[in-house]
């Protein structure tokens, strides 16, 4: 769209819909990585995806529109040889088949910290938050522009944080208002990979929407890591015991591992190294956050959170969170309390369920108490997950237990919020300066173009002009010259007679 001419606003990007009003989405499984071993095959298998793009935006329209190719995660474990091949694949034969505006800069493996400020930006977005606004009801944040130590802070709407947990990594990003401080020159250096800085304006010179965001993306803090991580850990330390001990817990089903991360009653087996380890829950919530907090890996240094990262403080009174993945699953699809997080009656949820026996959790499941995606996995570690996610967030991140401004959510306005329309928000931020640069200096809006061409037309013609007449100028001087040296030399020639 069209920027509005307003430079406090970003542009309005919607979600195209069709004729039925259903979202224009198009999702192909599984992602480009797969292809690691036969890259040649990329182009053709992405290409339905292009090809519905190309049905719903007008053909008219194919030259100007960009196509971006990004890649994430699965691409970013593979080795640069093979993500090349795959790049090199994508960007010598979609132009062959498509008219979309696609260069070398449109196609790449982006980081994680990328992903985690699209990700941010894409939920800021969705809630309105990059908007301006003089509601004295709003809720506020006082911001010191980086490069900007001299002028006046800029009050704006305040952002939201998200924390995100998949089944591998754990993720958090929320903006930095005010400058930040460092215990240590190795906490500094740490620090410049975890900040964002960006300008979301019209205008690169603009600084009303420059935003300082801390991104931090942990690997294996995700749910089933976690548990793995546990589980490993248990094996080991058991195994260790037996031996020193003389005994043989966990090494038979009638001897098994009592494990507070389980139901009450619940069974379950570790595998490893040909051994299994044989569990039952004991439903212990408090003792399995006991247990798992080593896991955490925090540190003494100040201002660090997860494996003793650095974290920049966060203003707890004046913030707001969104949780994503697990943290909706946690909440929402077993103890069914999705939305505003609450510790307290949280705590007192995870405790009930975990201490309920397993043959109940059954009985429920199969009468469809719970979610509807929610299976027996779920049910299994749903007391695990309870506590993990409880740790990382109050142990992990500093969270206070009083803290009320965290939503967990699996959609925002009933908007599957992704890192891709943040993406396409950042990467297309500078287009709409065009317009409002050529607005405020031409006048009407919507003749610009037009009047655009006339004036550039006329300009050329003007400037054709000035450099004809400077030549003719030019070579009536050189003739001038040339005359009165010839009268000179002739004056000469007679003086020596």
């Amino acid at each position: 769209p069209r920027h509005n001419g307003n430079p406090h606003d970003l542009l309005d990007i919607k979600q195209m819909r069709d004729k039925n009003r259903k979202p224009v989405v198009m999702k192909i499984k599984p992602g480009i990585s797969e292809f690691a071993s036969s890259p040649e095959k990329v182009s053709d298998y992405i290409s339905p995806l292009l090809s519905f793009a190309a049905e719903h935006v007008p053909r008219a329209k194919h030259k100007e529109t960009p196509l971006y190719i990004l890649c994430t995660a699965g691409m970013r474990i593979l080795p640069e040889s093979q993500q090349k091949a795959i790049l090199e694949d994508l960007l010598t034969d979609i132009p062959v088949h498509f008219d979309f505006l696609f260069s070398d800069s449109h196609a790449e493996v982006i980081s994680g910290k990328q992903e985690g400020v699209y990700a941010w930006i894409g939920i800021n977005f969705v809630l309105g938050r990059f908007e301006h606004t003089d509601d004295e009801d709003e809720a506020i944040v006082e911001v010191h522009v980086p490069g900007s130590e001299n002028k006046e802070a800029i009050f704006r709407k305040r952002t939201v944080g998200i924390l995100d947990m998949g089944g591998v990594s754990t993720q958090i990003a929320y903006e930095v208002p005010k400058t930040v401080s460092f215990a240590s020159s190795q906490q500094e250096e740490v620090a410049k990979n975890l900040l964002a800085e960006f300008n979301l304006g019209c205008d690169a010179h603009q600084t009303e929407h420059v935003y300082r965001v801390y991104v931090a993306t942990f690997l294996g803090f995700g749910g089933n890591a976690a548990r793995q991580r546990y589980e490993e850990s248990l094996f080991t330390s058991t195994a260790l015991k037996n031996r020193l001990l003389g005994k043989q817990t966990g090494m038979t089903s009638d001897s098994p591992y009592l494990d507070p991360c389980l139901p009450l009653d619940a069974q379950d087996e570790i595998q490893q190294n040909g051994q299994i380890m044989y569990l039952r829950g004991t439903g212990d919530f408090n003792l399995c956050r006991e247990i798992i907090q080593p896991f955490m890996n925090k540190t003494n240094e100040t201002q660090t959170s997860l494996n003793g990262v650095y974290q920049p403080a966060v203003h707890f009174q004046n913030s707001e969170f969104y949780g994503f993945s697990e943290f909706y699953y946690c909440t929402e699809d077993v103890l069914r309390m999705g939305g505003d997080y609450n510790a307290a009656k949280f705590t007192k949820a995870a405790k009930d369920y975990c201490a309920t026996k397993w043959s109940v959790l059954r009985e429920r499941f199969d009468r469809g108490l719970y979610a509807s995606h929610a299976d027996l996995h779920r049910l299994k570690y749903q007391c695990f997950k309870s506590a993990w996610m409880y740790e990382v967030f109050h142990s992990g991140f500093s969270f206070p237990v009083s803290y009320s401004n965290l939503k967990t959510a699996l959609q925002v306005y009933d908007k599957e919020v992704q890192w891709t329309l943040g993406a396409i928000l950042y990467r297309t931020r500078f287009l709409p300066l065009r317009d409002i640069q050529q607005e405020n200096f031409r006048g009407s809006h919507s003749h610009w173009r037009s009047f655009s061409f006339v004036y550039n037309h006329y300009l050329f013609f003007v400037c054709f002009l000035i450099v004809l007449l400077s030549i003719l100028l030019y070579l009536l001087r050189l003739r001038r010259i040339h005359r009165r040296m010839l009268r000179n030399s002739s004056s000469t020639s007679l003086w020596m007679e």
